[in-house]
């Protein structure tokens, strides 16, 4: 029986070159001259650092612009709250969101059932959901339909058997 995944995965060395590029470009613009403005990378999440909360956000935006140009989607950044520091300075912690949680599970579930395919049915496997159809073109068709669908994390196609 052809099935698929849903999958929703973040392309960690893209999210890296996209942080070393805005590192590099705040270190060499003017209006970031003097501001200490910074991204620190780990798996999970990024920290931003800068002297002022406009800076902050100025960088914060600087970032979306190289994710963007990276093809990686702006749904997997999850900003925090901008917290005050010392002297002024500004910092926010923005978390990947990488993986399909449970609520988001039974929603695609949900959406596979409204999409009034007789054959089509779903089901949650972890951090992922499989779809799995009778005949390749309803399959074809719900990957269609998730493509339009606005959720709240990017979705990826993967294993795709007939």
């Amino acid at each position: 029986m052809p099935s698929f995944d849903i999958v929703s995965e973040i392309d960690l060395q893209e999210v890296r070159n996209a942080v070393d590029q805005t590192n590099r470009e705040a270190s060499t613009r003017f209006d970031f001259k003097g501001t200490d403005a910074k991204i620190e990378f780990s798996e999970k999440e990024l920290a931003l650092s800068a002297s002022t909360e406009d800076r902050l956000r100025a960088l914060y935006q600087l970032l979306e612009e190289k994710m963007v140009k990276r093809s990686v989607s702006l749904k997997t950044l999850d900003a925090g709250k901008v917290e005050e520091a010392s002297h002024g300075a500004a910092r926010q912690k923005v978390s990947l969101k990488a993986g399909i949680s449970q609520d988001i599970g039974k929603q695609i579930n949900k959406m596979v059932k409204e999409l009034g395919l007789k054959n089509l049915s779903s089901s949650i496997q972890g951090d992922q959901v499989r779809v799995t159809g009778k005949q390749r073109d309803d399959l074809q068709q719900a990957i269609a339909f998730f493509k339009e669908a606005d959720l709240a994390v990017p979705l990826q196609f993967t294993n795709f058997r007939d």
